[in-house]
């Protein structure tokens, strides 16, 4: 019985100490995640982003247009914000947003995104 606490007790501390630290920014410990995006609209069409993480309005933004990385881009003005939660975000593309394809990322209190390609039609 002893071995066995021993044992357990040695695996469970190896399996804590094998998590990944977190580390974080601005109260923002977990990456923004996105899954799906809808499908390409025009300027003045909807777009639903899902994902997990994905903070609120007064602590996140939509970029497009970025490179893969995440650097530059366009990002999308309070007003185009229809609807945000954790998990969705929903937007109307902006008459000024630039047209073809190109990465889509969330930002959440400085913690950017996984990102997803999105194209803007004409």
């Amino acid at each position: 019985m002893m071995r066995f606490l021993v044992a357990s007790s040695l695996m469970l501390g190896a399996l804590v100490s094998c998590a990944p630290a977190q580390t974080t920014n601005r109260f923002v410990t977990v990456t923004p995640v996105l899954i799906k995006v809808s499908g390409a609209a025009m300027r003045g069409g909807q777009v639903t982003i899902q994902g997990r993480y994905l903070g609120g309005p007064t602590t996140g933004q939509v970029r497009l247009g970025a490179d893969e990385t995440g650097k530059g881009g366009y990002r999308f003005p309070a007003a185009a914000i229809q609807s945000w939660t954790d998990s969705e975000v929903v937007l109307t593309i902006p008459t000024d947003a630039p047209v073809g394809g190109s990465w889509l990322f969330v930002e959440v209190a400085g913690k950017q995104s996984t990102g997803l390609p999105y194209s803007v039609r004409q």
